[in-house]
């Protein structure tokens, strides 16, 4: 089956997915939305798939809009392919999670969020299915919003682009925003969250909303400076004509494009919607946002100043590395200090989304200044990242939604001891965290490496400048990788090690298979995507090579899998020794069971330094198990074979019972990272009370404090004290005499005119 009948078949199914949710009763919404969000996902990542590895793009012209003298088309090229691909690949388990949520109103116990269980007893076609009862509205919303995605992403032209941007931003609003009457939307267990984070469903949304559609008009306004350029609204033939564009424009797209954009990633300053939209949104809908919607913004990003209009100087691509790691280190530091999961990812996002957009940086900067092999090696560790973000985080976000149902909140500080009780969801959980934490041999670890590795070949640039810029963003992305390593160290361990925080007589469950089954898949992801990078990145060069004219893989990934010197044969380019050696090394291991070029990845410098840097993660999961399997053998086996088991009670300093208010907290684990970082924090204490015994004995200290984001404090907050007082200045204006709003308008006609013969006579 080609690409365009895929595409086909997946807009049909989304189309059949609205008419059968519109159809069915509600405790049918879920299998609907289960089943043919599954099929419709498949068929996406087979179309992309077919275009990335098969080169089976294709262009088809829609119909023609007179009054714009427009023609609306559906183009896939190798980069469409790639981020049709992940959607597809983050939708199929975020369709079987969606579809066995219980979206019936929860029970209320005390401060905690229980859902009710659904009361159908029909079975189920998924092995998922905890017979959820969806109401139609968010079924059909969810089926648009699969196929507007998917519609940014292969349109051809701006006027479809910005229709189908516009259809998704309104079905993410819906999809938060409905939910308000307590139908589906699963309300706010933890009521220790901050409550300049926490808002309503309505507030949570309208703010998405807004700055969203702020967004997209800079970014509108951008693709309109293009189109007049070019005379046309088609992106090839924009692609044709930009390198006409004058410098002033140039600057003008990329601001508007790279601002406008990055309020749908989440970049800093503009990203205040995303941590309120996490928490706000159901937990059906969280990975989907997370997941899927994050990307979209990513893409605009990369459309416009990689492929439409390309770095011509340096100055936009240090710009665009230095955003990113700022958002990366303040997202990081935000993340680690929080203590609400759902706050805590979202935060998590920023960070992430800063990594990918600071490889653009890297990318745009080697661009610019004639290095294609390391702007080809920049762009495929952002792309690279970007996928294991979506993988890894839609994962954990499945996680987070198993802990609220089974227990009610997102609190660490609450929690404790789950794996007692969840040991399967755990189990992802851990996946999940090792992989965002970019600990081998996950994916994140491969991605991260490249991209902390790219920025180290900052010192081919001729620039000190451009050399500085790099070395700081490349020290701040380093720190942001070991505050990850800090913060989900902490988010594991506080919430299923230890001894259990919950109300003894809350019962815990393990998480339905409709949770489990999700996990599942992603977890497998996430640590195929970690040991075959030497596969993942051929398929991304197919999308970057166009764009940096310079192959990759050819840069990354040695063919070692050719014959061995030793039997006359070499691969192509490399010296015969440096064959040799690395063959001796074991890099050949492999190459008569696996397809491919090999599994190292391994970039080659000159005579003096032949290898600038190299890993396999193939072989340390290899290494790693052996090493494991090992210690197992040793201690059970050997060690401790001959010692008997005595249990006794503990001493616990001694407490003869330890209780779990004396336990280690989130709070507690991540109180350093607060105190060392205080000066970006700067919390306001609300409130600050002692409890004493006589006035001399304190018997407790009760100190709330209320944090303001470093961004709303420096940025919007005088932006809108500023606003108010002009606005206060012009309200004196209203007192109701005519004749004074008579003068007002003649004096403003004057002004007019004064300024219009000054302009006629220069």
């Amino acid at each position: 089956m080609d690409t365009p009948t895929l595409i086909s078949v997946f807009f049909v199914l989304c189309g059949l997915g609205v008419l059968l949710s519109l159809a069915a009763p509600p405790s049918r919404q879920g299998n609907v939305l289960a089943w043919l969000g599954c099929l419709a996902s498949v068929a996406l990542v087979l179309a992309g798939a077919s275009a990335l590895l098969a080169g089976k793009t294709f262009s088809q012209p829609l119909w023609t809009l007179p009054g714009l003298a427009a023609t609306l088309t559906l183009k896939m090229d190798s980069l469409s392919a790639v981020f049709i691909c992940i959607t597809g690949l983050v939708l199929f388990p975020a369709s079987i999670f969606a579809g066995s949520c219980d979206a019936s109103p929860p029970a209320r116990e005390g401060d905690a969020c229980v859902a009710r269980k659904s009361n159908s007893d029909e079975a189920s076609p998924l092995p998922s299915a905890t017979r959820a009862s969806q109401p139609r509205a968010f079924t059909v919303f969810m089926f648009g919003l699969y196929a507007s995605i998917a519609l940014v992403f292969i349109a051809g032209d701006v006027v479809l682009f910005l229709l189908a941007w516009e259809v998704m931003s309104i079905l993410c609003w819906l999809l938060l925003v409905c939910g308000e009457d307590g139908r589906w939307q699963i309300e706010d267990g933890n009521r220790n969250a901050p409550s300049s984070i926490l808002h309503s469903p309505s507030s949570s949304g309208y703010l998405l909303l807004a700055m969203g559609e702020a967004g997209t008009l800079a970014a509108a306004l951008g693709f309109l400076l293009l189109a007049v350029g070019a005379g046309s609204l088609d992106f090839g033939a924009i692609k044709s004509a930009a390198p006409g564009l004058g410098m002033g424009v140039q600057w003008a797209v990329f601001l508007l494009s790279f601002f406008g954009f990055g309020v749908k990633a989440g970049l800093v300053p503009v990203n205040s919607w995303l941590p309120r939209a996490y928490v706000a949104a159901p937990r059906a809908f969280v990975p989907v946002l997370a997941g899927a919607t994050l990307n979209l913004g990513l893409y605009g990003i990369l459309r416009v100043n990689a492929d439409l209009l390309p770095a011509t100087h340096a100055a936009p691509g240090l710009l665009v590395l230095a955003v990113g790691t700022l958002s990366a280190l303040l997202g990081i530091l935000y993340a680690t200090t929080d203590n609400d999961l759902k706050i805590m990812l979202a935060h998590s996002s920023i960070e992430n989304v800063g990594i990918i957009v600071a490889g653009f940086g890297a990318g745009m900067v080697f661009v610019a200044t004639n290095h294609p092999a390391l702007e080809a090696i920049a762009f495929v560790a952002a792309l690279y990242h970007l996928i294991n973000h979506s993988l890894y985080k839609t994962l954990l976000f499945f996680g987070v939604g198993a802990v609220e149902t089974q227990t009610g909140t997102r609190d660490m500080d609450k929690l404790g001891g789950l794996i007692k009780w969840m040991p399967l969801t755990a189990l992802g959980f851990l996946i999940g965290t090792l992989s965002i934490a970019a600990l081998p041999p996950f994916n994140g670890f491969v991605s991260e490496w490249l991209t902390l590795q790219t920025m180290l070949r900052s010192a081919e640039l001729s620039s000190t400048g451009a050399k500085m810029v790099f070395a700081l963003c490349g020290a701040g992305l380093a720190l942001t990788a070991a505050l990850a390593v800090t913060c989900f160290v902490k988010v594991f361990a506080m919430s299923f090690l230890g001894m259990r925080r919950l109300d003894e007589n809350q019962k815990v469950a393990e998480a339905k298979s409709g949770a489990l089954a999700p996990m599942a898949i992603l977890a497998a992801l996430c640590l195929a995507f970690g040991v075959l990078p030497t596969y993942v990145i051929p398929a991304l060069d197919v999308a970057i090579h166009p764009l940096a004219g310079a192959s990759a893989a050819d840069a990354l990934v040695p063919p070692f899998f050719a014959a061995h010197p030793a039997q006359g044969g070499r691969p192509q380019g490399l010296p015969p020794a440096f064959v040799e050696d690395f063959h001796n090394l074991g890099a050949q291991v492999g190459q008569n069971v696996l397809p491919g070029r090999g599994l190292v990845v391994l970039h080659r410098g000159g005579e003096a330094n032949p290898v600038v840097f190299a890993m396999s993660t193939s072989c340390m999961l290899v290494v790693l198990v052996v090493l494991l399997v090992l210690t197992y053998v040793v201690v059970r086996l050997w060690l401790t074979r001959s010692r008997k088991l005595s249990r006794k009670i503990r001493w616990d300093g001694g407490v003869r019972r330890l209780l779990p208010e004396m336990t280690y907290t989130a709070t507690g684990f991540s109180n350093p990272v607060r105190v060392i970082f205080d000066a970006v924090f700067r919390p306001t204490t609300v409130e600050d009370t002692r409890e004493t015994v006589a006035q001399h004995f304190r018997t407790a200290i009760i100190r709330e404090k209320e944090r303001v984001h470093l961004v709303d404090k420096l940025v919007f907050h005088p932006v809108r004290t500023a606003v108010m007082w002009f606005a206060g200045r012009l309200a004196l204006m209203h007192h109701g005499r005519f004749n004074a709003y008579a003068a007002y308008a003649l004096a403003t006609l004057l002004v007019v005119l004064v300024v219009f013969l000054l302009f006629q006579a220069s």
